[in-house]
């Protein structure tokens, strides 16, 4: 089989604009800086003097922050051109790998981790993929843009881990912030989009109030249920390596390589499943594979299994672009940044205590989240198949 026919079965012709390869560039640059340091940051704030809790309640204030700027990241991206809010928001990241370089206690943290949930620019990017997108692939479209966040990931953990080991986190935090910069740089040379507006005003009046938004509303309402129970364990997983089967920084680090990489591979799958059956197809597969990487992770202490358990972990990560797709998918043109930030800050705020009583949970025993996350996850996933969700 020749080359570009093995590349048009992973990634389909016209599937990307020029626009969106450019923003797959920044996002996977971008991404690589993040990976250096942000899947080991739990330990590296439980080395400030941080208990479990402690680095869940940061967590859930990421969380709060995120959710604050949500709502009026959502009202910029249908009133001012997207690629400059997109610009903005890495303007906010790029400076804070230093921030936290420089904490001696992890109360440090508290303004550098607001900030880092800042998610002005959310919204915009959404809605500038919806509206960039081939219609007939809108799936499969936000997946790969989910998929080059986390081909940027791949690499960068497992070096993050060994490059602490070696010259220490405050020069792993200085190459983030560099990649931060030229991440934002990339966004420079897209162009820009505003919203559409409606030649009828009432027209808009009609979308809002329509089935469209009752829709919408199921499917934030699920979305918040499903990222309440992944994001409960999400931040425990690399400390339940190291606490529990005595993993070193670095194969903490290649296990969240492989986590990346798996992440990748489902996204490409899981969108093409969205686009051919049905998007919430997708995300019931998601949830499945889910919980049988949390179950194989709790079973057995040894690299291969980890190694599978992180790999099947990665088919978590796309839920987010997977309810992008589906809110982006039905929500009008002009108020398109407006709903789906709708969804995105339910999704938010439903999971703004879950890292804290993930922590909570995790300190009366390791293994209890976990186990909590494997029950759950089966049952959202066959409530995703019913009825109210079936035209998704």
């Amino acid at each position: 089989m020749s080359r570009p026919t093995i590349s048009s079965q992973i990634l389909p012709s016209r599937t990307l604009s020029l626009d969106l390869k450019l923003l797959c560039l920044s996002n996977s640059i971008g991404a690589f800086g993040d990976g250096l340091f942000v899947y080991i940051l739990p330990i590296y704030i439980r080395g400030l003097g941080a208990t479990a809790a402690d680095v869940g309640l940061l967590f859930s204030l990421l969380t709060l922050s995120t959710a604050l700027t949500i709502i009026p990241g959502g009202f910029f991206a249908d009133r001012f051109d997207r690629k400059k809010i997109m610009i903005l928001g890495w303007l906010i990241w790029v400076p804070l790998p230093l921030i936290i370089s420089i904490a001696t206690h992890w109360s440090q943290l508290i303004l550098p981790m607001s900030l880092y949930g800042f998610f002005l620019s959310g919204p915009a990017t959404s809605a500038y993929v919806a509206t960039t997108a081939n219609k007939e692939k809108m799936t499969l479209t936000f997946t790969t843009i989910s998929a080059s966040w986390s081909v940027g990931y791949i690499f960068s953990p497992a070096l993050g881990g060994y490059l602490a080991t070696i010259i220490g986190m405050q020069w792993v935090f200085i190459l983030a912030f560099c990649f931060y910069s030229i991440a934002t740089g990339v966004l420079l040379f897209i162009r820009s989009q505003h919203a559409t507006k409606p030649v009828d005003p009432a027209k808009v009046t009609e979308d809002l109030y329509t089935f469209r938004i009752r829709r919408i509303i199921y499917l934030s309402v699920f979305f918040a249920s499903a990222m309440f129970f992944l994001t409960l364990v999400r931040q425990l997983v690399v400390q339940f390596l190291k606490d529990v089967f005595y993993q070193d920084s670095f194969r903490v680090g290649v296990l969240g390589s492989i986590m990346f990489f798996g992440w990748a591979v489902f996204s490409i799958g899981l969108g093409k499943i969205g686009d051919r059956l049905r998007k919430m197809v997708a995300v019931a597969t998601s949830l499945l594979i889910a919980s049988v990487s949390f179950g194989l992770l709790l079973s057995f202490n040894n690299f291969p299994s980890l190694a599978l358990a992180s790999f099947l972990n990665g088919a978590s990560f796309p839920i987010w672009s997977l309810m992008n797709a589906c809110i982006g998918a039905i929500a009008p043109e002009a108020s398109r940044g407006r709903l789906i930030s709708l969804s995105q800050v339910t999704a938010v705020l439903a999971t703004f205590i879950a890292p804290y009583l993930g922590g909570v949970l995790y300190e009366a025993s390791p293994y209890t989240p976990f186990y909590v996350v494997i029950a759950v996850s089966p049952l959202l996933a066959l409530f995703a198949l019913t009825k109210p969700f079936r035209e998704t």
